[in-house]
């Protein structure tokens, strides 16, 4: 061994040497041994919602005794419960707009409980647009909308019309309802399309969408309805906290009757003492800066009231006292 080699694995046993005199003396670690901050100070207490042995839901007692029905809701409860912000918006939106959908939904018979589809659609986000291309708070597709008498076009979307397309809704709805004679299975459909349930409820030899095994997103959309409905009827026991001031309000307006071509809605709404953005909010259903119209058709447009613009000229209503805590 040359003079180099044999410096060369004196120093590397001297490295290995001090490395072992240091792992012999360095202080022993307890695996069993609690970290120094507790479990109570290092995370947030997470609690589960309650799941009830039954509701009501649109007029009918639905039981879950039985295991896939008990799991189904407590999947959707559990869901609902953690997703703060969608639900806690979907609550302030839905102190403006149930005023607006509720009289539609008992003027045509259909059970007030189909206000929380419309939450389950769109979180009742009136600009909503899916990625296969349904839009407004009860999320039409565009042949769907036709068909149940909606315009759409470039100009005019009155699938973002609230009265309009909540009217178009009801007439889907008492369609489903007169095939199935239930409204789990209707609500099934809004999601799945009458065709597949109705196709399966007759393969599968069953009455009632529960009972049926479709894909999972069809599947769920009954249960997280009658989720939304637990959750809407009493917040606070889901730890949802608000007061009166923080409800989105609802925005009076006065309406203008037009039948005649609009060239420029900027312009218009300038005349009316408002801005462009502000027409668009309370008239989404507006979906271009100009309106041909060249059949003379007329359309009602909302002008919002000053005293509806303002926080501090607005004194707060409350749709449902449930929902805050004062």
């Amino acid at each position: 061994m040359t003079t180099t080699k044999r410096s060369i694995y004196i120093s590397i046993s001297s490295v290995i040497a001090c490395g072992s005199l240091l792992i012999a003396t360095a202080p022993k670690i307890d695996a069993t041994r609690p970290p120094a901050e507790t479990v109570e100070e290092s995370f947030s207490v997470v609690r589960n919602p309650q799941t009830p042995s039954s509701m009501v839901f649109a007029g009918d007692r639905v039981d879950f005794d039985r295991i896939d029905m008990y799991e189904r809701l407590d999947r959707e409860l559990t869901s609902l419960t953690y997703t703060h912000g969608n639900t806690l918006l979907m609550i302030k939106r839905a102190n403006r707009f149930f005023p607006i959908l509720a009289p539609i939904l008992k003027k045509n018979n259909i059970p007030l409980d189909m206000l929380y589809l419309a939450c389950v659609e769109s979180t009742l986000n009136i600009r909503a647009y899916s990625p296969a291309k349904a839009a407004g708070i009860w999320q039409f597709i565009p042949s769907t909308a036709k068909q149940y008498g909606l315009e759409v076009n470039e100009f005019v979307d009155e699938r973002y019309n609230i009265e309009k397309a909540t009217e178009a809704a009801c007439r889907y709805l008492k369609k489903a309802y007169s095939m199935y004679g239930n409204w789990e299975s209707v609500a099934a459909s809004y999601n799945g399309g009458t065709a597949r349930i109705s196709s399966e409820l007759e393969k599968q030899q069953v009455n009632s969408a529960y009972d049926l095994y479709l894909v999972e997103e069809t599947t769920r959309y009954p249960f997280r309805i009658m989720a939304t409905k637990l959750i809407m009827e009493d917040p606070k026991q889901y730890g949802f906290i608000l007061t009166s001031d923080q409800l989105y309000q609802p925005i009076e307006c006065t309406e203008v009757t037009i039948s005649e071509p609009v060239a420029d809605w900027p312009t218009w709404a300038k005349e009316h003492g408002i801005t462009f953005a502000q027409l668009r909010e309370v008239n989404p259903w507006i979906r271009a800066k100009s309106l041909p119209n060249k059949t003379g058709k007329s359309y009602s447009v909302k002008i919002p009231k000053q005293t509806s613009m303002y926080r501090s000229k607005s004194h707060p209503k409350v749709y449902n006292q449930n929902w805050i805590t004062e």
